[in-house]
């Protein structure tokens, strides 16, 4: 059951297929992972009785691998979070809260591009998630897949979380420090920083603040979002099963 298939190639292959999230389809994937299970639908009979219990773990290992090949190559790109206003990075509440103080002081440009520097960071980390999703799914189990299957709408994107979230923030970290640092968003923060002392019950606040590890938790959660419609568009929408197994299992 182990499928470590995740090549550049299929990036690419998935590039060129990519298929926008079908959020309508959300409500149809509880059925469908009944359906393939064997707790058929009337009509359905007979369409995954036939198929051996490995090849339906195969099929979904798949369509978790294409999904997560799709969101890669979506938010991975230049624009991929600061051109998406579903996932774009926002500027952490305390630098919000001094946007007033700081465009009095003709300084409000500063807020603006550090959002653009913190967007850029992330975007240049995401290609980080692919190897980190394929060893998930390699470890992924049968019971494992009969829980996401028969699982609520997200369950696959809730496995993701569950066994990735620490190697992902391990890994997105210094990958995006360093872009932070490369795109001058770190010594904006420092200018803002110096600013913001001088902004009364604002300053401490801005000082203790962490803009990497911030940058890397909304980066990751843009990631989880675009891969839950993934999990809806793959398991429900015809058109987006671009290989003959997930035709098999899924149709």
């Amino acid at each position: 059951m182990s499928d470590r298939n995740f090549t550049r190639r299929g990036v690419l292959a998935a590039l060129a297929g990519f298929l926008p999230a079908a959020t309508w389809a959300q409500s149809q994937l509880l059925d469908q992972g009944k359906s393939l299970l064997n707790q058929q639908l009337p009509g359905q009979q007979g369409k995954t009785s036939s198929l051996p219990e490995g090849e339906i773990g195969s099929g979904l290992k798949e369509a978790l691998k294409i999904g997560a090949q799709r969101v890669v190559a979506r938010v991975g790109k230049t624009d991929g979070y600061n051109g998406d206003p579903a996932i774009r990075i926002p500027l952490p509440g305390p630098l919000q809260s001094i946007q007033g103080p700081l465009k009095g002081m003709g300084a409000g440009g500063l807020l603006d591009d550090l959002q653009l520097k913190m967007n850029r960071g992330a975007e240049q980390a995401a290609p980080k998630a692919l190897d980190i999703l394929a060893d998930a799914l390699s470890k992924m189990s049968i019971d494992d897949a009969r829980g996401i299957l028969a699982g609520p709408s997200d369950a696959a994107t809730q496995y993701f979380k569950r066994t990735t979230t620490p190697q992902l923030t391990t890994a997105f970290r210094p990958v995006i420090d360093s872009a932070l640092s490369g795109t001058g968003a770190v010594s904006v923060f420092k200018t803002v920083q110096d600013k913001a002392s001088g902004i009364p019950f604002a300053g401490s606040e801005v000082q203790s603040f962490d803009l990497t590890d911030f940058t890397v938790g909304k980066a990751l959660d843009g990631l989880f979002h675009y891969l839950a419609g993934e999990e809806a568009s793959i398991r429900s929408n015809p058109a987006a099963r671009s290989t003959e197994l997930l035709k098999k299992v899924f149709g």
